[in-house]
């Protein structure tokens, strides 16, 4: 029972510390840095609005000087615009979500991106695509623009 009052402090103590180096490890990436992906899922006009989809961080990301974020890190997007609802058609549109950080995704926004990917034949319909469909094949790069700042 000697040993509690010991033990209570200093738990107290490591457990400021670890929340204090958390905070001095924070970065804060600034509105209107570009951030470039690779798509890892495939992607077309044919997609509903709200789809998500998963791309990796084509670079790293540098704040002041300061590598942020490494180059593979995952990066999820979705689908702002498509074809999918013929009354509400439009070009596909689409921007990043969120990104994973040591174990947490955190919220994105960008902006908008239209990829053009070559429209598809009629014989690459064959193949389940219709034909005029944009496709955004895995390996896609894309650029995107942060539209407010993103703490990590």
């Amino acid at each position: 029972m000697k040993t509690l009052p010991i033990k209570l402090p200093l738990l107290v103590a490591l457990n400021c510390s670890c929340f204090a180096a958390s905070l001095l490890n924070a970065a804060t990436i600034p509105a209107g840095t570009t951030i470039t992906v690779t798509t890892v899922s495939l992607v077309t006009s044919q997609d509903v609005v709200g789809r998500s989809f998963e791309a990796k961080l084509a670079q790293d990301v540098s704040v002041k000087g300061n590598k942020v974020v490494r180059a593979g890190t995952t990066v999820f997007g979705k689908i702002t615009s498509s074809r999918a609802n013929p009354r509400r058609s439009a070009a596909l549109s689409v921007e990043l979500a969120s990104i994973e950080v040591n174990g947490r995704r955190i919220p994105l926004t960008t902006s908008s991106v239209e990829p053009h990917g070559p429209p598809q034949t009629a014989r690459q319909a064959h193949y389940g695509h219709t034909a005029g469909t944009t496709v955004v094949n895995p390996g896609t790069r894309m650029q995107f623009q942060l539209v407010q700042p993103v703490t990590l």
